[in-house]
């Protein structure tokens, strides 16, 4: 697994970033993702409760690999 770290420039760019909300969101169950600009990250997601709380960094594999997972259930709790 590759980790990314919290410089300041990526801490810039989630500060300016287009976070969206999934629609396939639920009243309290809410992510927000978004598209990074530069850098080694390429998608940030987070819990729109605590939009000042952690922040999960993806490179482009890691995003792609985690989306392929979820699509498969591998995610899936029952």
């Amino acid at each position: 697994m590759n980790e990314i770290h919290n410089t300041p420039s990526v801490r810039a760019q989630l500060a300016d970033a287009p976070w969206r909300t999934s629609t396939r969101s639920q009243t309290s169950n809410c992510v927000e993702v978004a598209p990074l600009r530069t850098g080694p990250a390429a998608v940030a997601l987070r819990d729109s409760k605590d939009r000042g709380g952690p922040v999960l960094l993806f490179n482009r594999a890691g995003w792609l690999g985690f989306i392929t997972g979820a699509k498969n259930g591998q995610f899936d709790l029952n």
